[in-house]
C-alpha cells in the first residue's frame, strides 16, 4: 500500500483518500458514493478531479436511488450481488453483459474506471470509483492487488460513516 493511502486510511480520511488514490492511480477523477443498505439511500460526499474541467461528481443530501438503477447498470447490478469489484479498461469496447456504454456516456462520461464494491455482510454500503476521462487504462496487476486491499480497509470506514451520517438501523 503506497505510504500516503495507508496513512490516510489510518486517519479514517476519507476525502484525502480521493485525491491520494486517483494520483496513485494516475486517474482524472476519484469518487466514493456511499449508500445504506437498508433505507436505499446515497449519496456522493467525496470526488476529487485533476482539473476543473472535469466534471465533479457530488451528492449533499441523501437521495433514494433509482428503482431502475439495477436494470440500467449492470457494473451496480453486480455491487448489489456483492460480486468483486469491475476494472474497465475501455468503456467503448467493454462488453454491455459489463456495462453499460451509453449509460456510463451520459451519467459519467469516462473512458477507463474501476468500481470498487464497498461491501460487508453480503451487502452493498458504496462504491469507490477513481476513472479516466478520455485514455483508456491497462490496469496492472500490481494496481488491481492494491486497490483490491484498499477496499478491504476503506469500507469498515465507509460503513461507520454511513452510519454515523444515517439512521442505522431505519426505525420502523
Amino acid at each position: 500500500m503506497p505510504p500516503e493511502i495507508d496513512r490516510l486510511l489510518n486517519h479514517s480520511d476519507l476525502s484525502g483518500l480521493m485525491q491520494a488514490i486517483a494520483e496513485y492511480l494516475n486517474c482524472d477523477r476519484c469518487f466514493c458514493y456511499l449508500r445504506n443498505p437498508q433505507t436505499h439511500l446515497g449519496r456522493v460526499p467525496f470526488c476529487w478531479t485533476r482539473t476543473d474541467q472535469i466534471p465533479v461528481v457530488y451528492d449533499e443530501d441523501w437521495k433514494p436511488e433509482p428503482e431502475s438503477l439495477r436494470d440500467e447498470d449492470p457494473m451496480f447490478a453486480a455491487a448489489l450481488e456483492t460480486k468483486p469489484s469491475i476494472f474497465v479498461e475501455d468503456v467503448n469496447t467493454t462488453s454491455a453483459e459489463i456495462l453499460n456504454a451509453k449509460f456510463e456516456q451520459e451519467n459519467f462520461g469516462h473512458r477507463a474506471l474501476i468500481h470498487g464494491h464497498l461491501c460487508y455482510n453480503n451487502q452493498l454500503w458504496g462504491v469507490l470509483q477513481p476513472c479516466n476521462m478520455t485514455q483508456p487504462h491497462a490496469w496492472t496487476a500490481e494496481e488491481r492487488s492494491t486497490f483490491t486491499e484498499l477496499i478491504e480497509r476503506i469500507t469498515p470506514i465507509a460503513v461507520a460513516y454511513i452510519k454515523h451520517q444515517t439512521e442505522y438501523p431505519p426505525q420502523e
